[in-house]
């Protein structure tokens, strides 16, 4: 019985974290939970500018 509580939470948990991600990029983020706060290179590649919120080429 302990077995199929613990598999029914870590099945939960699962769910849940894969849910929150797809609704997550439905909205169109790149880079979820990223802790640089969208100012990794992923970001910056996408966008092309940097953190200061100016494009690169921009002089």
């Amino acid at each position: 019985m302990t077995d199929i509580i613990i598999i029914a939470a870590v099945v939960a948990v699962i769910g849940l974290a894969t849910l929150y991600i797809i609704k997550e990029k439905k909205k169109g983020k790149k880079c979820i939970g990223c802790p640089d706060g969208g100012c990794c290179g992923c970001a910056l590649k996408n966008k092309g500018g940097n953190c200061s919120g100016k494009d690169n080429n921009e002089g």
